[in-house]
């Protein structure tokens, strides 16, 4: 009984014992233990934004026509009938003009029921349906003349007429816009520096903003061109567009 209780006092001892022993043998016959420190060196560093615009101006290349048709009838099939029809004939009249079918296209298309908001309770007098089409020319010449089309063969809505660019001028431009805008950035940077007394390092971080490019159409239509027949004819013009881009240059400084 005396020896257990004395093994169990001196076991932990031996056990430290044998560890120690073991050190002491590893690193007398082989060599100290390997270990490694990682250091981390931290700098203050400081940056230094600065913007600038570029803008690029052209006249379009491109137009986007927004024109629709609606109808109204005591019944939702005779509405839907009357604008059928309608569309029908304008596409035809589109087609005659040398429109390629890939640049029309419908964007909107609504069944409103009409009420009789005097008598109570209120009550459905008729049905208006509308299509609102969508039509892109590409030859700015034919513009007026597309226009005095679709109010002619039955459009009685004319939603707006807007001048863009396509894909191809579009990026062309905006590269322009981008070059002079950067171009600005970097010399406002460098007089800043000059003028504040500190010195530019590299640039760190470039972020765009784009903008422009909203068409701004001149228009002249008769009222009696716009749905209902006759008039003077349309008189639209493009005009000039803008695409414009802000650039902001980060740098580092010391």
């Amino acid at each position: 009984m005396a020896d257990q209780q004395w093994q169990q006092k001196t076991s932990p001892f031996a056990v430290i014992f044998f560890i120690f022993l073991l050190l002491f043998v590893y690193t007398k016959f082989i060599g100290p233990f390997p270990f490694s420190v990682n250091s981390v060196q931290t700098t203050k560093t400081s940056s230094f934004q600065v913007t600038g615009e570029g803008k690029a101006t052209a006249v379009p290349n491109q137009a986007t026509i927004s024109f629709g048709v609606t109808k109204q009838a005591s019944s939702v099939a005779d509405a839907q009938d009357q604008t059928n029809k309608a569309v029908d004939s304008i596409m035809s009249s589109l087609q005659k003009q040398g429109v390629d079918t890939k640049d029309i296209k419908t964007t909107d298309y609504s069944v409103n029921p009409q009420y009789n908001y005097q008598a109570t309770p209120q009550t459905i007098t008729g049905y208006q349906v509308s299509q609102t089409v969508e039509l892109r020319i590409h030859q700015l010449d034919k513009v007026n003349t597309l226009l005095d089309t679709l109010t002619g063969s039955g459009a009685n809505v004319v939603n707006q007429v807007s001048f863009g660019f396509d894909d191809a001028k579009k990026l062309d431009l905006e590269n322009k816009a981008r070059k002079d805008a950067v171009a600005a950035a970097k010399e406002k940077a460098t007089s800043l520096a000059n003028i504040a007394g500190f010195h530019l390092g590299k640039i760190i971080d470039v972020q765009e903003n784009s903008g422009g490019g909203v068409p701004m159409p001149v228009m002249a239509l008769d009222q009696k061109a716009v749905g209902f027949g006759g008039g003077a004819p349309s008189n639209v013009t493009p005009g000039q567009n803008e695409v414009s881009i802000t650039v902001t240059l980060s740098y580092e400084t010391y």
